[in-house]
């Protein structure tokens, strides 16, 4: 199966503005593509991050940088610790050793709920949508500084409803941004698999993020609904946002991404644009293994066979 198999979907009008891509290609143009290589303007920075689990190395980055309002794919072979490297940055796991800011401010250690009110916020790819809450109500979980849930002020409703009034404006208008203002009273729990993941990625945005880290986003996504993500995704950076996110889906990778970011066996062992990162040597061996008969002379053949397995990996996934 080859890239061309697989048409990349037209993007949407409002993905179609270069600014924020032109930008941040420029600020990257002039960087080395070598694994944990210092970027212009980084807003997130780890140095010596590890994740032991008994006698196995999950996670073992010396350093890395994630440019500041660039989208960056992290990519890897199952088992790479790209979920694990995820886990420990936004505090929902703690680390053997290492530490890493994000806007300058340290994060090591902190708790993954404050970790979101500085700014970053992450999705699953298994979604969290809270299936016996409706859709709006998920949706006003997201946003911060609610008094409400005082216990002293959620007794005296003048104190929390205009605040209640703001959160449900700003979710409204993001369902219908998504394209699930038709669902606004429907149970989470209704929703397709799909339809899931935009909520998710809606509900995320509920805080404002400065960051947003997007695991797997188009797992168990239809066809009708793949475009509608892509979309979103790419309109994050032309606001402003920075967006890391692992995916098997190579298409995506190299149709979205400004930088690419290869993870095996817990370590970084390649980084740079989609294009050159497809046909390199590390990527190929870390998805192929070290001893294949592949002739080296061909970069697009290598480019190829990488999409392959990483295609065949993704169906296996989704089964």
């Amino acid at each position: 199966m080859s890239a061309d198999s697989h048409p990349i979907p037209t993007p949407t009008p409002f993905a179609t503005t270069s600014t924020g891509k032109d930008r941040v290609l420029a600020d990257l143009a002039l960087v080395a593509h070598e694994p944990g290589v210092r970027k212009p303007d980084p807003i997130v920075v780890a140095d010596s991050v590890t994740r032991h689990f008994g006698g196995m190395t999950a996670v073992d980055v010396d350093h890395i940088e994630i440019q500041r309002g660039a989208i960056t794919a992290l990519i890897g072979p199952n088992g790479a610790g790209k979920t694990t490297l995820f886990n420990l940055l936004t505090g929902f796991d703690h680390p053997s050793t290492g530490t890493w800011t994000f806007e300058g401010k340290s994060l090591s250690g902190v708790a993954a709920a404050k970790v979101a009110r500085s700014g970053m916020v992450r999705t699953f790819q298994l979604t969290k949508a809270l299936s016996r809450m409706t859709v709006i109500e998920n949706m006003r979980l997201g946003a911060t500084h609610q008094p409400g849930e005082s216990l002293f002020t959620a007794l005296i409703p003048p104190l929390w409803r205009a605040r209640e009034k703001e959160i449900t404006v700003q979710a409204e208008e993001l369902l219908e941004r998504f394209k699930l203002g038709a669902m606004r009273d429907e149970f989470a729990g209704s929703l397709s698999g799909g339809q899931r993941k935009l909520l998710e990625m809606a509900r995320a945005l509920m805080s404002k993020p400065t960051m947003v880290m997007l695991d797997e986003p188009m797992a168990g996504v239809n066809p009708a609904l793949t475009q509608s993500l892509l979309g979103h995704i790419i309109a994050l950076r032309e606001t402003g946002t920075t967006v890391l996110f692992v995916e098997h889906d190579m298409h995506m990778v190299r149709h979205i991404s400004d930088w690419v970011i290869v993870m095996a066996e817990g370590r970084i062992v390649a980084e740079g644009p989609p294009e050159e990162v497809m046909a390199n040597q590390a990527v190929v061996d870390a998805y192929l293994g070290a001893h294949h008969d592949t002739d080296l002379g061909d970069d697009s053949l290598l480019a190829d066979e990488v999409m392959e397995q990483l295609e065949a990996e993704a169906l296996e996934e989704k089964r």
